[in-house]
């Protein structure tokens, strides 16, 4: 007769439903695991029949056979202890089928038979639930995944305490969901002296959730400020909290089964490899733009990173998702999140400053900036350069806004696009406006219109660009409370797009800025463009 217990095996961020099936048959007495177990999962027969022992439940003089359904799916974790053990002493009659069955179980055993927590606890509730079957792991995964609406969770200490309940001598009360995170306060906005541009664009791109590239010398603010987009965006609705929850869950980062309302922040050191970042590995794991998702992914140093990461952000920018494919796995992760990078405008930092700028400028420049494609720097919404603060202004009182007043801006600016994107599913921000949705909601007046238009004829915008600028113009309209996007919008938002015309990609840095500061065919007379 087979015997059998459920429990899940990860394929991304879900947790995908397996049959744990037992027979006892006659033969030399042996315990074997099959299903395409990895070795975690293989050892899992020692850990079992050690906490058998030490509650004195001796195993048959007969062959135990395990088979881990569906076979032909790789079987990873050491989660998959506890319905092992649990169809074996199904098999063996120290608990009953039918309670067995109607379970969905994970967790490690240790030698004594004491539960020890595992990942994944949230994904394996929504399992369950779905499959109307009762949860059940270790206590300190109990507080995690009651956060599942539907979900019948326990918790247990030990084997022996399952052991108890399923026979009616001890039950184990409902586990109950763990304790609202509290939100993580990285400064406040006044703290920055000066950078009033750079602030007015993180306002602009926090509200929109466009992308942000800060440019300027050492010590000017860039990553201060940086850090100072997460007080600004408004808390995660419920169904985001699960979203990111989910994905916090497969990496072990649910403290104590707390769940964060508050959008995620990850900031990123340079020598971080790509597949840490896009995700990968022998097991197709989701990378850190995933755990970016619904929140903010920043990375300093952007010209830092390497030529490879750097253009492996490109697909997942655009379509905020990434297929990461594997010989022995093919995964689908969301990672729809807002970038921030900062940089130097050249290696020694000083590009704009004559007086401590190196020899080489301004070929540094080009060249640092060189690592940096043309369509990555096409996929940034806005791009700032934000000056050195003299530092006779460091001393002075703040007079800016505070983080507190720019959030409420942000926020109502963000509540109209939720009533406006409420009927599209797939739509979230002004960010995410694509096709006729795009030109219906945010094409300009007239003369706005015609500003469009002639800057994209002269700067030779990108189909892209001209999007973006858009996009960025509807969010400005939307800060100021106003239903048409007007000229002033557009003004500003093409300020943030030509902000930097020395940064283009080109063997000639000198070229690039006097082509974009000259008409065509004025060479020889440099002039700057008007376009208002």
């Amino acid at each position: 007769m087979i015997y059998k217990a459920y429990t899940v095996v990860f394929e991304g961020v879900e947790a995908r439903s397996i049959e744990v099936q037992c027979a006892l048959s006659a033969g030399l007495p042996g315990f074997s695991i099959v299903g395409l177990p990895n070795k975690a999962v293989s050892e899992a027969r020692d850990r079992v029949r050690s906490a058998l022992a030490s509650m004195s439940i001796a195993l048959p003089s007969k062959r135990i056979t395990v088979n881990l359904s569906p076979a032909d799916l790789p079987k990873d974790g050491s989660h998959f202890d506890l319905p092992i053990a649990l169809a074996l002493l199904a098999a063996i009659g120290i608990i009953a089928q039918d309670a067995c069955e109607n379970t969905v179980s994970l967790g490690e055993l240790s030698l004594d038979g004491a539960l020890v927590p595992v990942r994944g606890a949230l994904p394996a509730a929504v399992t369950a639930a779905a499959s109307d079957r009762l949860l059940i792991c270790p206590t300190a995964c109990g507080p995690e995944a009651a956060w599942v609406e539907n979900a019948q969770v326990i918790g247990a200490d030990s084997l022996w305490n399952i052991i108890q309940h399923f026979n009616g001598q001890k039950p184990i009360p409902a586990a109950k969901a763990g304790n609202i995170e509290t939100p993580i306060i990285l400064g406040d906005l006044c703290d920055i002296k000066g950078q009033e541009r750079g602030k007015r664009a993180l306002e602009i791109a926090v509200a929109g959730r466009h992308h942000l590239f800060l440019v300027g010398t050492p010590g000017c603010g860039k990553s201060m400020l940086a850090k100072r987009s997460l007080g600004l965006l408004p808390p995660l609705t419920p169904i985001q909290a699960l979203e990111t929850s989910m994905i916090r869950s497969i990496f072990g980062e649910l403290a104590h089964g707390g769940v964060s309302r508050q959008p995620p922040f990850r900031a990123l050191h340079h020598t971080t490899s790509e597949k840490a970042i896009i995700g990968g590995g022998r097991d197709a794991k989701p990378g850190e733009i995933s755990l970016a998702h619904n929140g903010i992914l920043f990375m300093d140093e952007f010209p830092e990173f390497s030529r490879s990461v750097l253009e492996s952000l490109r697909q997942p920018l655009e379509d905020r998702q990434v297929m990461v494919a594997r010989a022995k796995a093919h995964s689908t992760y969301r990672c729809q999140f807002m970038l921030i990078a900062t940089a130097n405008p050249c290696k020694c930092g000083y590009l704009s400053d004559p007086s401590r700028s190196c020899a080489r400028v301004p070929l540094c420049g080009g060249e640092y900036m060189g690592h940096i494609s043309g369509p990555m720097m096409d996929r940034f919404d806005l791009t700032v350069e934000m000056p050195p603060v003299p530092f006779h202004d460091l001393d002075l009182p703040s007079d800016g806004d505070t983080s507190a007043t720019v959030a409420s801006r942000v926020a109502t600016a963000f509540q109209i696009q939720t009533d406006r994107y409420r009927d599209h599913l797939d739509l979230r921000s002004n960010a995410d406006l694509e096709g006729a949705q795009l030109i219906r909601v945010a094409t300009p007046d007239t003369p706005g219109q015609a500003l469009l238009n002639r800057a994209a004829e002269l700067f030779r915008l990108s189909a892209r660009g001209y999007h973006r600028v858009l996009r960025v113009g509807r969010t400005i309209a939307d800060l100021a409370g106003v239903e048409q996007v007007a000229k002033t919008h557009i003004a500003e938002a093409l300020s943030y797009r030509l902000a930097l015309p020395h940064l283009s990609n080109t063997k000639d840095p000198q070229k690039a800025v006097s082509s974009s500061f000259t008409q065509p065919g004025d060479r020889d007379k440099p002039r700057r463009t008007r376009l208002v």
